[in-house]
């Protein structure tokens, strides 16, 4: 993770209807793909962490999406 942190991308997506809890299994299924350095949910948003040579904003959308949610950037 260190190695990334200088090309690390930050992003703050609105998740809609997402709770606190919700998030963290959200964020959980993000962290687990590869590109995504770290993720962190709040009520109703994400804080992602991610490598932009190896993903999109909407790639991360598209992820939330797969978990039944609707996300936008803020």
């Amino acid at each position: 993770m260190a190695g990334m942190t200088n090309t690390a991308t930050r992003v703050l997506l609105g998740v809609r209807g997402m709770s606190r809890d919700a998030g963290i299994t959200v964020a959980e299924a993000l962290s687990a793909i590869p590109g995504i350095v770290k993720a962190t949910p709040d009520e109703g948003q994400l804080e992602v962490h991610y490598d932009p040579s190896q993903l999109t904003v909407m790639d991360i959308v598209r992820a939330i999406r797969r978990q039944g949610f609707l996300a936008g950037m803020i």
